[in-house]
């Protein structure tokens, strides 16, 4: 059912920004959220289990600590659902702003809570409704940022522009474990447990206004404009996306599922494995996850390249059929407890892994019409977002009571062979219109 949206007297007579501003801001936002998504990963794995679940138990603690990380997967759809409904009716470029507010704001309240020492079981409730916040933020804010994204771009730099955003988890994560890495080796380790840990949460104050500041400058996507002043936008975008294209949202979320299983072993899971079970110094594996994630940000606007070359459909199959083969000799190099090796095993699988990942904002946003195309795109991604979050608890009941790190490897294989099943039967989205209905 469609619904009225006139353009305003702003909206008609703002001038148009380039593209690559349009890129940059949403490459911005995208940071600071995956920047505050990160900060939480880290923390969970290495500090936020003894000071709001203690336990004698090393393993429940680390557990509770991981659940609290998958409680915000719990809310992503539900922060897709809230916030594609405000992009879809009233623009991208107003829900975004919210976004990024509601996810500043908890993060920075993270780093605020008292421990459970202090406030005894308030403090993990309060944990939660943080993480509950934080994960509403992100439901809105990729799908959101994908879309302005790409539909200020060319038709044919669609997927170069529409890749901008996806640099802003990586980047995010390398800033988390900076500031992370600094605050440790700053505070030490009884400083760290202190206080040091509450840092990185807090200096997101400063992260969200500079987000901000940017985000304001940025108009309205041409494709939504279209849409409203056509009066083609729907009352019920959630609704009509399920109901129109639920093949499509099936497709969407089994091919991000596939990549995005292994990135959250690698850059969460790993990190609490590695210095729990291996013991190798925190600092060590947080630089190794740190490397995979920098490799993976660095090959995202070449695989953008070659996805505006080739078409979207060829390359994303070869890169996750790569992941498919790669992860299992990554994860069995665990098992060696060499730095190096590991690293390198992590590096390598970011290669084939990136050609998924990396155009995947574009493939979406071209799969779904303007009046649900935040609906589809944002609800394909956070349902994969939200079972992928539970592969760090899946992992460590895979590996507790001294099991082989291989098998992580087969369980990532698992899911990204299935995501290369879904992309051969997916269609090639290069050439269609983003104003076709």
């Amino acid at each position: 059912m469609s619904v009225s949206s006139p353009p305003s007297s702003a909206r008609a007579t703002a001038v148009r920004p380039r593209p690559a501003r349009v890129a940059v801001a949403s490459l911005v936002g995208t940071t600071i959220e995956y920047y505050d998504f990160s900060v939480y990963a880290m923390a969970a794995s290495l500090a936020l289990g003894p000071l709001f679940f203690p336990s004698e138990n090393a393993t429940a603690s680390m557990l509770a600590a991981f659940a609290t990380f998958a409680v915000a997967f719990v809310a992503r759809p539900l922060g897709s659902a809230l916030f594609s409904t405000i992009g879809d009716r009233v623009g991208r470029r107003r829900s975004l702003l919210i976004c990024l507010l509601l996810m500043g704001c908890s993060t920075v309240a993270i780093g605020l809570l008292p421990t459970f020492d202090t406030a005894g079981v308030a403090a993990p409730v309060l944990l939660i409704v943080c993480r509950v916040l934080q994960g509403l933020a992100v439901g809105g804010e990729w799908g959101g940022a994908v879309l302005l994204a790409t539909e200020h771009a060319p038709a044919h730099r669609r997927a170069i522009f529409g890749s901008f955003p996806q640099i802003g988890p990586p980047l995010g994560f390398v800033l988390a474990a900076v500031v992370f890495t600094a605050t440790s080796t700053l505070s030490g380790p009884d400083g760290f447990l202190t206080w040091g840990w509450r840092v990185p949460f807090l200096l997101s104050v400063a992260m969200v206004g500079v987000g901000l500041w940017v985000r304001v400058r940025v108009t309205e996507s041409p494709a939504f404009e279209e849409a409203a002043t056509k009066q083609e936008l729907d009352r019920a975008p959630m609704i009509a996306v399920f109901r129109e294209f639920p093949l499509r949202i099936l497709m969407a979320t089994l091919v991000a599922l596939g990549g995005l299983t292994t990135w959250f072993l690698i850059t969460t899971f790993s990190v609490s494995y590695g210095a729990e079970t291996l013991h190798i110094a925190p600092r060590t594996m947080v630089l190794i996850a740190c490397a995979a994630a920098a490799t993976h940000g660095i090959l995202i606007i070449p695989a953008a390249l070659v996805v505006e070359r080739f078409g979207r459909k060829m390359p994303m199959i070869a890169g996750s059929a790569g992941v498919t083969l790669l992860v299992i000799p990554a994860f069995s190099l665990l098992e060696t407890a060499d730095p190096v090796l590991i690293a390198l095993g992590f590096c390598l699988t970011m290669v084939p892994f990136t050609l998924v990942l990396g155009p995947i904002g574009t493939w979406l946003a071209e799969l779904f019409p303007t009046r649900v195309r935040y609906a589809g795109a944002s609800t394909g991604f956070m349902l994969a977002s939200l079972f992928a979050g539970l592969a760090p608890l899946v992992a460590t009941s895979l590996v507790s009571g001294g099991r082989s790190p291989l098998l992580l490897g087969l369980y990532a294989c698992g899911i990204a062979l299935i995501g290369t099943i879904a992309l051969l039967f997916s269609p090639e989205t290069k050439t269609r219109s983003l104003l076709d209905d």
